[in-house]
């Protein structure tokens, strides 16, 4: 894959990465946002934190091709994406043999949930395929609706805003195939 050819004159928009804004102010961080928002350009890095903007609407960055492009590429190679990140905290864990976590934090209405979800659908996708992956894959995503229904509510800002915290775990071997799995709620 021609990574330079991956890239598209869109994904140029503004400055991937915060670390290299000649500026480094909170106005031209604000400004690249929105600069890289309004081309619906939702991440960006800030070294190796990403940054990410609801756009409230379905964007075509979710899906099969997109994961397969992120899949064992080096973490600034490809333009900022939850994709490379969940890629880079599993492939660090197989190479480091120690455990990475995945922190999403935000207000009410920035994402959070959707952002998990789509972490396990990627692990779903580009992780060894076995019966336990698929099993625990399957619980902990069936389990958002059941959870939304006890801890969810309608917001000024979010039609359906999670009201509680939720820990996820996923737990893999030194193969990088998933063994287990939990979900520890709380606030709820």
């Amino acid at each position: 894959l021609d990574m330079e050819g991956a890239l598209t004159a869109r994904d140029r928009v503004g400055i991937q990465d915060f670390v290299l804004l000649d500026e480094t102010t909170e106005t031209a961080f604000l400004s690249n946002l929105k600069k890289r928002f309004g081309k619906d350009l939702i991440y960006t890095y800030i070294g190796t934190l990403l940054v990410s903007v609801n756009p409230y609407k379905e964007l075509d960055i979710y899906n099969r091709k997109q994961m397969d492009v992120y899949m064992g590429v080096n973490f600034f190679e490809l333009p900022p994406h939850i994709y490379a990140l969940a890629d880079t905290a599993y492939h660090t864990m197989l190479t480091e043999f120690n455990n990475h976590f995945i922190l999403i934090s935000g207000e009410s209405g920035a994402g959070k949930t959707e952002a998990s979800k789509k972490i396990l659908q990627y692990y779903a996708v580009s992780c060894p395929s076995t019966t336990l992956l698929n099993t625990v894959r399957d619980k902990m995503l069936m389990s958002n609706p059941v959870l939304e229904a006890f801890g969810n509510a309608k917001t000024l800002k979010n039609d359906n805003s999670s009201r509680f915290g939720k820990y996820m775990d996923i737990q893999f071997d030194s193969q990088g195939d998933a063994v287990g799995g939990h979900i520890l709620n709380y606030l709820l």
